[in-house]
Formats: C-alpha cells, structure tokens, sequence
C-alpha cells in the first residue's frame, strides 16, 4: 500500500476570483506539526479562534484551480458550504485512528478496536 501525502478535491461550488473565473479542483497535503503550531502565533487567530481553520487551511491546500497561490485571502473569500467541505476533509485525511486488535480478559476472546486519539473513549 503506497502512502499518500497528497489529495485532490473538487468543491462543491468553488472559488470565484476578482475576474469571475471559478476554481474548483485542487490539492490538500497532509498536515505536519508546524502547521497546527504556528497558527497558534497569528494574532488573527490569537483575537479569534474560529480563525484557525482559516490559517491551517492557507497551509496545507497546495493548488486550488488555476491560482498562483493560497492563501488566508482566499480561503476568507470561499462560499460557507465549500470551507465546511474543506475543514471536514481536512480531518479525515489527518484523522490517527486506527484498528487494533484487543482481547476479552474474561473469555479471551480477540477482536478488532478502533483506537481513537487521546482523550476519546
């Protein structure tokens, strides 16, 4: 199995830059540990917190359409529907869950668990 570092999406409505084209395709890289520290930094996100998936968003989407770059501009200017597309494929493809297999200390019987992130039950 190859690991993938890099996916492509396709939002639901798009992005329409100052000349009226509309960028739709694009790529989000997975998330490394400095792109969920340094936003942290950003005032922006210092004065507001919702502003978070803004800045994290800037980071890690590497193409969007025909644009020269992302950045927190563009992703501010995105419709509601497609920065809630954005977020929610953001944490599935950084998501750490994994399945491992446990075994009942009663019967001894063995089975496959989810094991969520730290904190989760």
């Amino acid at each position: 199995m190859e690991f993938k570092t890099e996916y492509e999406f396709v939002l639901p409505r798009g992005y329409v830059d100052a000349e009226g084209n509309v960028h739709r395709e694009g790529v989000m890289r997975l998330a490394n540990a400095r792109d969920e520290i340094a936003p942290l930094n950003d005032l922006r996100v210092q004065r507001n917190r919702a502003y978070l998936i803004i800045v994290l968003l800037a980071r890690v989407i590497n193409r969007l359409g025909t644009l020269p770059e992302v950045n927190t501009s563009v992703i501010e200017e995105l419709f509601a529907g497609d920065l809630r597309f954005l977020e929610e494929m953001y944490n599935r493809i950084n998501e750490d869950e994994a399945m491992v297999t446990v075994g009942c200390p009663e019967c001894g019987a063995r089975f496959q668990r989810e094991f969520g992130r730290l904190g989760e039950s």
